[in-house]
């Protein structure tokens, strides 16, 4: 008796699904997506992509979105339901996205390329001299999660998120940084604030509060006039007429019409 196995499943069309423009060869066109590339291959990453290739081309990837320290993406498979993915890798805080710039705005060829939209041919010296990787160097920087059941990592659909997310650091450079927590309004805003000894965009723009050294001595008092609305003036007879109907008599007469006269006499009562 020969053992079988079921054919391998195929992905559910997907219409107007996102697709590589390559259809053969290399995707990667520019010196920093190929550097991506081979950036993955390096970390074992590389020869797991191939999985994802025909997804990427076929179209599977229903959509993407570069954030800081995060991409998202929605993959189509053979269920029914796309999987979700996310590639997570660490963002550059405030202090050191201000160093970074600093170093970019103090040559003036960097700011030049960037503000024409380029990448600077060896930005990557510019993050290494303050001990910042512009890329992920080991499979430690990155973090890889989908929810279909492949228990290989990276899954196709990982791998076909990283081939879109290639071609598209391709037509946007500035999405590499802006996956490190900068983006493009912000950087170029900052670099001419720097070449021009300005304060960085993002503060200019922040409001600025009174120090708290400077109101210690009127901090805890009251600063205006507090208004204490009165309530609101209601019937005596409010809570009666909210109750249900009680069959109760009392010399003829309804209890609820007996307490109507008390309640009446006690709400006008000024004392």
């Amino acid at each position: 008796m020969t053992d079988w196995f079921p054919p391998p499943s195929r992905p559910r069309p997907v219409d107007g699904g996102l697709k590589t423009r390559n259809r053969r060869g290399a995707i990667a066109r520019t010196w920093w997506s190929e550097r991506f590339i081979d950036v993955l291959e390096q970390i074992g990453i590389g020869n797991r992509l191939q999985r994802g290739r025909t997804y990427a081309r076929k179209g599977q990837v229903v959509s993407m979105a570069v954030g800081p320290g995060s991409v998202t993406a929605e993959v189509q498979g053979s269920r029914a339901r796309p999987y979700r993915v996310r590639i997570g890798i660490a963002a550059f805080g405030k202090t050191e996205w201000a160093q970074a710039e600093g170093a970019l705005a103090a040559n003036a060829w960097y700011t030049a390329k960037l503000l024409s939209g380029e990448m600077p041919q060896d930005i990557e010296e510019v993050f290494a001299g303050l001990g910042l990787s512009l890329f992920p160097e080991s499979a430690r920087d990155l973090s890889l999660d989908c929810t279909c059941p492949d228990q290989a990592v990276p899954c196709k659909h990982l791998a076909a998120t990283f081939y879109l997310l290639a071609e598209y650091f391709d037509e946007d450079p500035f999405a590499i940084l802006a996956w490190r927590g900068r983006d493009r309004d912000d950087l170029l805003a900052n670099l001419q604030a720097a070449r021009s000894d300005g304060a960085p965009a993002a503060d200019r723009d922040e409001h600025r509060g009174r120090p708290l050294a400077g109101c210690l001595d009127s901090y805890f008092a009251r600063q205006a006039g507090t208004f204490a609305p009165s309530p609101p003036v209601t019937s005596p007879t409010t809570l009666l007429d909210q109750l249900p109907e009680v069959d109760l008599a009392v010399r003829g007469r309804s209890v609820t019409e007996l307490l109507r006269s008390a309640y009446l006499a006690l709400g006008n009562d000024p004392d």
